[in-house]
């Protein structure tokens, strides 16, 4: 006779995440939205669209599927077509159906639009990180073709349309687009000034040989491309230009696909190698000005790397909650387990501040056209921000996997998938030596503006931890011949100031914690070392609200 527990298969485990409303249940997110003003009913429906098991599982369905690259047709002619399975096709009409892709641009969203949408790109990188990709390099494309009206014009229309159209057909007939990017090279890769690519000039535009080490999201209908002007009215030099996928005949462009990139995470989502053959392409923005055309689109890509990089967290934190309530170990829950509660309140905490953190970011984005204060902060804490919530992620992914012990390792549960994505938005829009070393820059292009941002916010700051010794000491860091060399502790200094003052201005319950957990004494390395005291359970709650 068989004994009952052994045939239920769901004695003492934790049950399928699914069905959530990621918007609600997100206490630390939901506040943040409701300060900035923003549509809370509207964003709710867009956590629960995200949330639902369908959703999720579509994520899970377009990781274990990847792109595949045809080159070519069976009888030898050139196809250049990357085949996307329908789980990926169906998370894209998704996403570009809730404007991930351009509402900050259109007016859409009142107030705050950048903040409303980051608040979706949030949600909708828990369902599934890689197609995220082409939605927002659509976004960030838009600013730099604003260098160059009259071609914004032609293709602004089919941007801002809430359709997503992947056939493979020039732009003008379909009903709606998204866009690329193609900067980097194999002999230069951050070094974009070392660009060979050339673009020989044709009249009204420019045909383009050369390569690119990584184009992503090759099936887009038009990508931004660095190459340099040869011979050109003002002298040539590495200059932006927009190549459409087909050519204004409607034949196709000279774009030629090597390889698809086999990457450690990203599954979903194609990165390419690829060849230009003298392909068509028209200027974005003065020649020789290509790195100027194309920087406020690298801050807007970077600003979404931070979002982005904290829904990954948030999204891997929520699973682990999920279990640790429902799974019991000698007698208790994993919850009650003191050791268990300390590791995973610490890491609510984390994201506590880089909630804060990230929307502090976007709150500024939304002003700083019209308050330079704002415009300093946005300049000089975009890098910063990235690099602390970015790296920050795969220990974050990590520790949540673990929580659910030898199950968190294995490919049947998404934190596997989570964990090979986690390391990725620290890479890409530079790496994070590049992000300090781009805070270094910034501080010296408007150094008067840059120490008052640090002086702001150590005050803020210091009114829940005095951090007023670090800003000196990092004040002299960089005073000194030693800045280069030490310019990751700045930049991390700086973004976690930012981050306690993120959590002080909003008056936030866990400002003195974070103060004294981050900044005072022996900082250990590992999460669960921080004593929390009683604000465990709160921290817990608001992590994954029930």
């Amino acid at each position: 006779m068989s004994s009952g527990l052994l045939e239920d298969a769901s004695f003492n485990q934790s049950p399928a995440f699914g069905d959530v409303d990621l918007f609600s249940a997100d206490r630390p997110l939901a506040d943040a939205a409701q300060r900035a003003g923003l549509d809370l009913a509207g964003l709710a429906a867009c956590g629960k669209d995200y949330g639902a098991a369908a959703t999720l599982d579509l994520g899970r369905v377009a990781n274990e599927n990847p792109p595949k690259l045809h080159i070519m047709d069976g009888k030898g002619n050139r196809l250049d077509l990357v085949e996307f399975h329908p789980a990926y096709h169906a998370m894209m009409a998704k996403s570009i159906g809730h404007g991930i892709h351009a509402s900050a641009h259109d007016g859409s969203d009142k107030p705050g639009p950048v903040s409303t949408r980051a608040v979706r790109l949030y949600l909708a990188t828990q369902a599934e990180s890689g197609h995220m990709c082409p939605v927002t390099m659509t976004h960030a494309c838009i600013c730099a073709l604003r260098s160059e009206p009259a071609l914004l014009a032609k293709w602004l229309p089919r941007i801002q349309t809430r359709t997503y159209d992947p056939r493979p057909l020039p732009w003008w007939e379909k009903n709606g687009v998204t866009l690329g990017m193609g900067m980097t090279e194999r002999q230069g890769g951050t070094d974009v000034r070392a660009n060979i690519t050339r673009a020989e000039a044709h009249g009204d535009h420019v045909e383009i040989t050369g390569h690119k080490w990584f184009m992503s999201a090759p099936m887009c209908d038009a990508f931004l491309v660095l190459a340099q002007a040869e011979n050109g009215e003002k002298g040539g030099g590495l200059t932006c230009y927009l190549m459409p996928r087909y050519r204004p005949d409607g034949s196709k462009n000279q774009i030629r696909f090597q390889r698809l990139k086999d990457k450690l995470g990203n599954k979903s989502n194609a990165s390419s190698e690829v060849e230009f053959h003298g392909a068509y392409a028209e200027r974005v923005g003065p020649e020789g000005a290509g790195v100027r055309t194309i920087i406020e689109m690298v801050n807007l890509t970077r600003l979404d790397c931070a979002i982005a990089s904290a829904g990954q967290s948030r999204i891997a934190l929520s699973q682990a909650l999920n279990h640790i309530r429902n799974r019991s170990v000698f007698q208790r829950k994993l919850a009650d387990q003191p050791s268990m509660r300390a590791t995973v309140a610490d890491l609510a905490l984390e994201l506590e501040a880089q909630v804060a953190l990230v929307f502090r970011l976007c709150r500024a984005s939304d002003r700083a056209a019209s308050d330079p204060a704002e415009a300093a902060y946005v300049r000089l804490l975009t890098p910063a921000v990235k690099f602390l919530v970015c790296k920050s992620t795969p220990q974050i992914v990590y520790e949540s996997l673990e929580c659910l012990g030898g199950n968190g390792y294995t490919e049947d549960l998404p934190l596997a998938r989570y964990f090979r994505e986690s390391p990725l938005n620290a890479i890409w829009e530079g790496s994070g030596n590049v992000m300090a070393l781009d805070v270094l820059r910034a501080a010296g292009r408007h150094p008067d503006q840059a120490m008052a941002t640090v002086g702001a916010l150590a005050k803020t700051a210091s009114a829940a931890f005095d951090v007023r010794p670090l800003a000196e000491t990092m004040a002299n860091v960089l005073k000194s011949g030693d800045a280069e060399r030490r310019a990751r502790f700045l930049c991390e200094g700086l973004a976690k100031i930012a981050a306690l003052a993120a959590l002080a201005e909003v008056k936030s319950d866990f400002a003195t914690l974070y103060g004294d957990t981050r900044f005072k004494g022996a900082k250990f390395a590992q999460f669960g070392t921080a004593d929390l005291g009683d604000a465990e359970q709160a921290l817990m709650d608001r992590a994954l609200a029930t």
